[in-house]
Parts: C-alpha cells; structure tokens; sequence
C-alpha cells in the first residue's frame, strides 16, 4: 500500500509504503530518486509488515521496486501503475 500525505507548507509529499510478505527478513525500496543503488531499508512491524516513509518532491513520478531477503524483486500492486525496465520486466510507477 502506498499512503501519499501532501505537504501544505512545501511542495513535497509525504510517501508512506507498507508491504506484507510472508516469511521475509528484509524488504528494502531501491530506484526512487533514480538511485538503484543506494537501498532504502523497511522496518519490519508486526504479522511480516515492512514500513518506510519517505518526502519526495510535487510533480515528479518514480520507478521503484521491493527487493525481498536481497535477491527476490517485487512490484507494488496498489501503485499508480507500472513502467517497463531494461531487463524486460517492470518497474513500480509512482506518481505525486
């Protein structure tokens, strides 16, 4: 689930991403700001939930994805939508 909360003051919003899967140790967001490689670590709540927030900019769109136990790449299905990636899949769209 992704939850966008709008900033009155600035022109940046507020970005909490919530996933559940089962039996992972490790859910990390890679691609947002276009950084693949600098991974943004979940924090694991109760029942297998992993939870971020991050403040991105107004009026930009983000390709991200979900890396699971470090070798397992994953989608957001409640995202805006997707894009397709160099390696033939897709990538998670997100729109502010």
């Amino acid at each position: 689930m992704i939850q966008k909360t709008y900033l009155k003051t600035k022109d940046q919003c507020k970005v909490k991403f919530t996933i559940s899967i089962e039996n992972a140790d490790r859910v990390e967001i890679l691609g947002l700001n276009n950084d693949w490689n600098t991974p943004i670590k979940m924090s694991k709540k109760k029942g297998g939930v992993f939870e971020c927030v991050q403040t991105l900019p107004r009026h930009t769109q983000h390709e991200f994805k979900y890396l699971v136990n470090g070798t397992d790449w994953r989608n957001d299905p409640d995202a805006d939508g997707e894009a397709p990636n160099e390696y033939g899949g897709t990538n998670t769209l997100l729109v502010l």
